[in-house]
């Protein structure tokens, strides 16, 4: 029987020699070589990958797939960041992008990301056309297509997509402040690109797991605090007053502070939003997932500026991007890009912006955020899974379609429906609870006012899920 293949949040994924076969590569290419021949315009499609293991082989196969199908592929040859392949899509006016990634996912994975015209994410209603291509193949097998006369057109997306960060990030600024830096890019996507970047503007800038590895070191390539270790370690001996990382495909990113602390994706979304807008007189508005802090909200209102808060999956704020309707869009799960540029997570210019940032500021991110909450008040996000029993989710499914008045005796003063079940209590601290699509687990967003609460509040969080 044929594997289903569905495009989540962030394509489809699967584990290699298990679901993430050449046979189901092929059925997955097909369905979006179909659906790129029936669209009007450019019939062509760039195609590139991240370092895991067999990239090289997949984009190969994926290129004669595409040529079978009447539609041109243009390939990447080296593993890129996939914000630098939205870039080159929108720089060669394709029909999109095939990216043979799994992220942050632990290296037994790959996956395909597909990116419409624009260089976002496709939305739903492209990949569900897709899948319906897929689907039609039936229990079809699909044979490999032959070799091309000639060779495929290739590009180098680095050149074009470095060229735009100099634009964007203020270089001068940050060697002016002799400011030193520590970049890990988790042996993934990234390398040579944020080091490079950062060492031709004259930055002094070490670096650790700048080689390939398809396994990165053991564990998933995602650059969380508990695996910064040796980002941390190397800091201290540089003396660097920051450390910038990118997971595996470099969409996502990961900052240290000048003391060795983690600074957690939703504090550095707020910091940047507040820093943009002060550095480049931005106003036009600010997005954010409704899982992500409302320190952001806090902070939109005081500056009285636009806030969006979209449903989970950076596709919808990729949207707003291309409407130039914000300043900066991001989501806890350590994503975001800014006005003016790819309507893709970028781990890449994140990192940069946060460096740039601190040199100009000359503040660490911890003074800076403690400034930010003297300003606006304080916010404590935190998230957990929680595994179901099948009982206890098919209970839960029911419940969170009721509109609860409380949360283990606290009063729910407003009730948010954009993506899951979002409870917002008096003082200001929330809950949002997502189930999974693919696993019993419930996903228990949370965020506290007071840094005392914090446990309390996941403690009632949890036990509105077992309640």
């Amino acid at each position: 029987m044929a594997v289903e293949i569905k495009f989540g949040t962030s394509g489809w994924r699967a584990i290699v020699a298990e679901d993430f076969t050449l046979g189901n590569i092929r059925r997955a290419v097909t369905g979006i070589a179909k659906y790129v021949a029936a669209q009007p315009g450019q019939h062509s499609v760039l195609v590139g990958r991240d370092p895991r293991f067999l990239g090289e082989t997949f984009v190969a196969e994926a290129a004669r797939i595409l040529a079978s199908h009447g539609v041109k592929p243009i390939v990447i040859p080296d593993a890129a960041p996939t914000p630098a392949i939205s870039y080159t899509v929108r720089k060669l006016k394709t029909g999109g992008a095939i990216n043979f990634t799994a992220s942050h996912n632990p290296p037994e994975y790959n996956g395909i990301k597909f990116s419409t015209p624009d260089g976002a994410p496709a939305l739903p209603e492209v990949t569900k056309q897709i899948e319906a291509q897929i689907a039609a193949l039936g229990e079809s097998v699909i044979p490999s297509a032959p070799e091309p006369k000639d060779k495929f057109e290739e590009v180098d997306a680095k050149p074009d997509y470095l060229k735009r960060l100099g634009e964007l990030v203020d270089f001068p600024a940050i060697k002016k402040s002799g400011i030193k830096v520590v970049f890990d890019p988790f042996w993934g996507a990234a390398r040579g690109y944020s080091c490079h970047i950062l060492r031709e503007h004259g930055v002094e800038t070490a670096t650790v797991h700048d080689y390939r590895d398809v396994l990165f070191g053991g564990h998933a390539p995602e650059p969380d605090d508990h695996l910064l270790g040796d980002c941390k370690a190397r800091m201290k001996e540089t003396g660097a007053k920051i450390g910038i990382a990118t997971d595996g495909d470099a969409d996502r990113f990961g900052i240290v502070d000048e003391d060795g602390t983690f600074i957690q994706p939703n504090y550095i979304i707020a910091l940047l939003f507040d820093y943009l807008v002060q550095t480049r007189g931005w106003k036009n508005g600010v997005a954010k997932s409704v899982a992500t802090t409302n320190l952001v909200n806090a902070l939109a209102e005081s500056l009285n500026i636009p806030l969006y808060e979209t449903p989970v999956g950076f596709k919808y704020i990729g949207e707003l991007i291309n409407q130039d309707k914000i300043v900066i869009g991001g989501e806890e799960s350590a994503g975001l890009t800014i006005r003016g540029h790819v309507p893709e997570k970028d781990g890449v210019i994140a990192g940069l912006l946060v460096t740039e940032m601190v040199a100009v500021r000359g503040k660490s991110l911890g003074a800076q955020l403690k400034d930010l909450f003297g300003r606006v008040g304080e916010f404590y996000p935190n998230r957990e899974n929680f595994r179901l029993t099948p009982e206890v989710k098919e209970k839960f499914v029911e419940k969170v379609k009721t509109d609860p008045k409380e949360l283990s005796g606290r009063k729910v003063s407003q009730i948010v429906r954009t993506d899951g079940l979002k409870l917002i209590l008096e003082d200001g601290s929330w809950v949002c609870y997502r189930l999974s699509g693919t696993e019993p687990v419930v996903r228990v967003y949370s965020e506290a006012r007071k840094h005392s609460d914090t446990d309390a509040l996941s403690a009632a969080a949890k036990n509105w899920v077992l309640e």
